[in-house]
């Protein structure tokens, strides 16, 4: 059984899709930019940007009863590879358990120019 999965609390979705989606118990989490919520606005740096964009699939996670530890897979987008030690330190702040598997690439543009992007499969 598909279900959709939304809230305030992670910005919305600006296109033909649904921030998520679970379907027997495993949610996708579609890629989250580093905008914040409450008045749109994107921080300047790439820690920051990851921060938020983690905290965004927190928020997603909350509203479909998970947290950081349902995470088996993630996807992270880079707008520059050069960021991917100051992405990977705030990264190990939202992973301290098991680590979920990933995948991590340098794009040649991510959407409203920001620095990163991060998708999420999660399990019950």
């Amino acid at each position: 059984m598909k279900k959709v999965i939304a809230t305030e609390n992670a910005p919305k979705a600006v296109g033909p899709y649904s921030q998520a989606i679970e379907v027997d118990g495993t949610l996708y989490i579609s890629g989250q930019i580093p905008v914040v919520p409450a008045d749109g606005s994107v921080p300047d740096s790439i820690e920051e940007q990851t921060r938020q964009s983690l905290k965004n699939i927190g928020a997603i996670l909350a509203e479909a009863g998970m947290d950081y530890g349902n995470v088996v897979k993630t996807t992270v987008l880079l707008d520059d590879i050069a960021n991917f030690k100051a992405m990977n330190g705030i990264y190990a702040e939202f992973f301290t358990g098991d680590k979920p598997a990933r995948a991590c690439y340098q794009v040649a543009a991510l959407p409203m120019g920001v620095k990163v992007e991060i998708e999420a499969v999660a399990v019950r």
